[in-house]
């Protein structure tokens, strides 16, 4: 490098650190502008739909509560004594007595359960009835009646599909939260814990996750239609299928698990042989495997399994339809069973020595 370029060098590099000292700028020699908020563009006038979904959601926060489930767990050193978190859910208030319905399985194997209502007071709660085969429990805790609002009550009878529905839950415990979507179909079908068969179920794309079982599926009224009990999703993440046992199938059954703490369930006063011992028979039907002493079924003339004089087992009779419907499987002969209360009439259609008959049977109470 020559003399002549070193003094330019050395100028450029005096200039650089005289420009950073005095705050200078670089480009193109101008100074920086000093820089402002953008302006806020004035917010649209909300439409009759935003309003409508607000107030629903206002109104019905105050009767979803967040529900938590301890189990009490020894230390297998000290053989203390300590409380492990075992699942949490959502409910909703069902009256003015402190009752919550929720679902089974978020308080399957508590030993304890905390509801945390909507102005954030904790309650301990005791559980007063279960339903596992519909996945529906009641809780009850002792709050004020001025913090109890129950929940208005709707009719899963007159839903259509479209129709605009609101999921209010605690999805991964976070407060209160809102989805909104659609009824996506009528009447589909769950299995219970237990595997019973739920039917009548409502499929929403309303967004449901973890947390949200348990919590309230409402229309565009607020009034509710069903209880958000499980999602379909290979990730075990909201997927866009999420079922809601319905509203009617809970007010069927919620008064049962308050007044005898289970569901009186109707029957006919008979045991079946198993479905899979019967497959391999190869009978196509429920096999009657005893008729109770004075029971529904005894006193309409039904049979069944006996042993003959040699010692040999004669089949009962085989039940191959019940209030007009063919049945071969337990499941669709309770499923049956479960849209009729004790006291009703019902046929039932059977074999007896390969020949087929129909009686009437007056359905009682069964464990």
């Amino acid at each position: 490098m020559n003399s002549f370029s070193t003094r330019r060098f050395r100028r450029l590099v005096l200039t650089l650190i005289c420009l950073n000292l005095s705050g200078g700028s670089l480009w193109l020699g101008e100074g920086r502008s000093e820089a402002q908020p953008r302006p806020v563009t004035p917010a649209h006038e909300l439409s009759p739909e935003e309003r409508s979904t607000i107030a629903v959601f206002e109104r019905s926060a105050r009767s979803v509560v967040f529900i938590t489930n301890t189990g009490i767990r020894r230390d297998m050193f000290s053989l203390n004594l300590f409380e492990v978190p075992q699942g949490s859910g959502s409910g909703f208030v069902w009256d003015k007595a402190g009752h919550v319905v929720t679902n089974f399985h978020v308080v399957y194997g508590a030993d304890q359960i905390n509801v945390i209502m909507a102005d954030r007071t904790d309650h301990k709660a005791k559980v007063v009835g279960v339903d596992p085969d519909h996945d529906l429990a009641v809780l009850q805790i002792k709050a004020p009646p001025d913090v109890l609002a129950p929940i208005p009550i709707g009719s899963s009878n007159e839903l259509r599909v479209g129709q605009k529905v609101l999921a209010i839950g605690n999805p991964f415990g976070l407060d209160h939260t809102l989805t909104t979507g659609v009824v996506s179909a009528l009447g589909r079908t769950i299995k219970s814990m237990t595997e019973r068969t739920i039917d009548g179920v409502i499929q929403t794309d309303a967004a449901i996750n973890p947390g949200n079982s348990g919590g309230p599926l409402l229309d565009g009224a607020g009034r509710l239609i069903g209880i958000n009990t499980q999602i379909i999703s290979p990730s075990g993440a909201y997927a866009g299928i999420g079922f809601a046992v319905p509203v009617d199938t809970i007010n069927r059954i919620v008064p049962e698990l308050i007044q005898h703490g289970k569901l009186i369930k109707p029957g006919l006063g008979l045991t079946l042989i198993p479905d899979a011992m019967a497959r391999q028979w190869g009978i196509k039907g429920l096999v009657v495997g005893r008729v109770l002493r004075g029971g529904a079924a005894e006193r309409a003339g039904l049979k069944g399994a006996r042993e003959s004089y040699g010692g040999r087992i004669e089949l009962g009779d085989i039940i191959v339809g019940i209030d007009g419907r063919a049945v071969s499987e337990l499941d669709e002969f309770l499923s049956v069973l479960d849209r009729h209360k004790v006291g009703d009439r019902i046929s039932v259609e059977y074999l007896r020595d390969g020949k087929r008959y129909q009686v009437t049977v007056t359905l009682q109470a069964v464990e």
